[in-house]
């Protein structure tokens, strides 16, 4: 199969980038990318959700009426939960685990099968190098527009250069990513993905290897 591949001022190459055969896959597991791409975000989720129990709730110390002879329901305070203002029962107590172990293996596949569905889908864009002089915006967006590319667009390169991090920042839909850290949400995320031919190389090895 082969990719789009340009140089690093923008402008496409008369040879492609050949990717071979046995790494595009005919056919994605969906079971397997979703379990991935849902483990991915349960590992970053942000534990912050905290209700309080009748016990953390202040006030209510007092009965609200005596036990017996007034004809209502018998109530020992008004932060029960079934009243309005109380505790919450079985609400989130801040230290609930969403951690969703996933196993190298079963990581890989997934990151090869997403990285794969995406070249089918010509979302791959392979570069020379991001040979950024200064590290002003403008200059970045010239290149990525001369790219053709929109949506969101995500650079990957192996290292990632202070000049490339400080011009992307202020660019909208863009994102960074090292070839080591490229995920298969990153990957699925993203309508493009810029990356450089040394990164490409290095992460089709790897998963070659791992096969």
């Amino acid at each position: 199969m082969n990719l789009d591949s340009y140089t690093s001022t923008g402008t496409k190459q008369a040879t492609p980038y050949k990717v071979s055969k046995s790494f595009i896959k005919e056919s994605e597991n969906q079971d397997l990318l979703k379990m991935v791409y849902h483990a991915n975000l349960n590992n970053h989720r942000d534990n912050i959700a905290i209700t309080k129990t009748r016990g953390l709730i202040s006030g209510g110390g007092r009965k609200p009426w005596r036990q017996k002879g007034t004809g209502r329901a018998r109530f020992g305070s008004s932060r029960n939960p079934i009243w309005r203002g109380g505790g919450i029962v079985f609400g989130p107590t801040g230290q609930e685990n969403y951690k969703t172990r996933v196993n190298k293996k079963t990581l890989s596949q997934a990151k090869w099968q997403a990285l794969s569905l995406q070249m089918k889908q010509n979302k791959i864009i392979v570069i020379d190098k991001f040979d950024l002089k200064d590290n002003k915006t403008k200059n970045l967006t010239k290149l990525i527009e001369k790219l053709k590319v929109n949506g969101k667009v995500m650079l990957v390169d192996q290292v990632l250069s202070e000049n490339l991090i400080k011009a992307s920042a202020n660019i909208p839909n863009l994102s960074l990513s090292g070839d080591k850290t490229l995920s298969v949400n990153k990957l699925l995320d993203n309508d493009y993905v810029i990356i450089t031919k040394n990164a490409l190389d290095e992460i089709i090895k790897r998963n070659t290897e791992a096969k």
